[in-house]
């Protein structure tokens, strides 16, 4: 059993990755660090993600497709032609998971469809369709992006400001959604096959992922019939929960219940009597208003100095730890290289066990859900089939 467990939860596990970019490619990448065996099956030009590039690193290998295709062997086969298909079929054969994200109805055009086809040949095959729309509806069918699907399911309306507009979000949170729903729905689907011995296909969408991301607008709108509005960083239904300008750089604030609020104020020494008093008061209309406003005075207030030497303790030092050791919630605005812990060697991420650069020329992140192997580094280019 230890060596099972050692050699990752899926071990045996064998996944052909069909699909491109982002979210089909992470769905099968977390798969392969969980110990299955994942051939990638790229077009004769290679994944187009290939190209994502700069940055490089010493092998011209670009970090985007880095980031999502490591543990993979891959293979580079022209679909279109029939010889291409035979191949991809021979790999079937033994195959538990297969993983695509091309138009819908493009399987279909080449005689692969899983209810056409795929399922009476293989029947225990787990099918993974991830697309923008699906294939049905108004939408279904017409190819789909992140940054499309943020705007059209709307999370681009509640995100920037007043004065900024609708803004996309900085990160690919619609195709990462997609991708973990992907393998949600493929790791479900294998403990179906397990009681039935049938696979079955799953779909994850774009747009399916993006309307689940409007958590609470879209609830906040059912409720009462507003229209969201875009609030920068502060939240529509929790207060302090937003982010301020501190003496020494930006800080987020997030403080949810009374308790956490009434120590928040007693630590700062800084919302004065009346915010306490306001902590433990009845709640009533307009109090979200007056923590808000208790939130942006502890936070600019200027922060002590630090043994006469003029310099004084950033949000997440001194004062950040008192915070977090009475249980108010806060930290840093950290950019990407202070929350990756900026030296590799000395990253914060392994305090987490969170993947992190752990082997060259793997220098990403991914998020750890339970157990496995250690991450795999990402392969060559792909061997041309012809």
């Amino acid at each position: 059993m230890a060596d099972a467990s050692a050699r990752g939860a899926v071990a045996g596990l064998r996944v052909v990755d069909l699909s491109r970019v982002l979210a089909g490619p992470l769905a099968a990448q977390m798969l392969a660090d969980h110990g299955a065996s994942v051939i990638k099956v790229e077009p004769p030009d290679g994944d187009e993600s290939r190209r994502f590039g700069p940055p490089l690193d010493e092998r011209g290998e670009n970090a985007y497709f880095g980031a999502l295709n490591r543990g993979k062997r891959s293979i580079a086969v022209d679909l279109s032609r029939p010889a291409g298909r035979a191949l991809l079929e021979r790999l079937l054969a033994d195959a538990d998971v297969l993983i695509e994200n091309f138009l819908p109805g493009t399987m279909e055009k080449w005689g692969l469809g899983y209810e056409s086809t795929l399922a009476a040949r293989h029947p225990r095959l787990v099918y993974c369709s991830v697309s923008g729309f699906g294939a049905d509806g108004p939408l279904g069918g017409l190819p789909g992006y992140d940054a499309v699907a943020q705007a059209i399911c709307g999370l681009m309306s509640t995100n920037g400001t007043p004065e900024s507009g609708p803004l996309r979000l900085g990160v690919p949170v619609v195709d990462f959604l997609t991708g973990y729903n992907a393998i949600v729905g493929v790791l479900l689907a294998l403990a179906a096959r397990a009681a039935t011995g049938r696979g079955q296909r799953v779909e994850a969408t774009l747009f399916d992922s993006g309307l689940a991301l409007q958590m609470p607008h879209a609830s906040n709108w059912y409720y009462s019939g507003r229209i969201p509005q875009r609030m920068g960083s502060s939240h529509p239904n929790i207060a302090p929960y937003d982010r301020y300008s501190a003496a020494d750089g930006e800080v987020f604030l997030g403080i949810v219940n009374d308790g956490q609020f009434a120590r928040f104020a007693h630590v700062g020494r800084a919302c004065g009597r009346a915010a306490v008093r306001n902590a433990d008061a009845p709640r009533r209309a307009g109090r979200a208003g007056e923590r808000r406003r208790a939130g942006a005075h502890a936070a600019a207030r200027r922060a002590p100095r630090d043994g006469g030497r003029g310099r004084r303790p950033s949000p997440s030092g001194r004062a950040g730890e008192a915070r977090r050791h009475a249980g108010a919630r806060g930290g840093p605005a950290a950019a990407p290289e202070r929350a990756c812990g900026g030296d590799p060697r000395r990253t914060r991420l392994r305090r987490r066990r969170t993947r992190g650069p752990v082997q060259r020329p793997y220098r990403c992140t991914t998020a750890r859900v339970s157990g496995g192997s250690r991450p795999r580094s990402a392969q060559a280019p792909p061997v041309q089939f012809k």
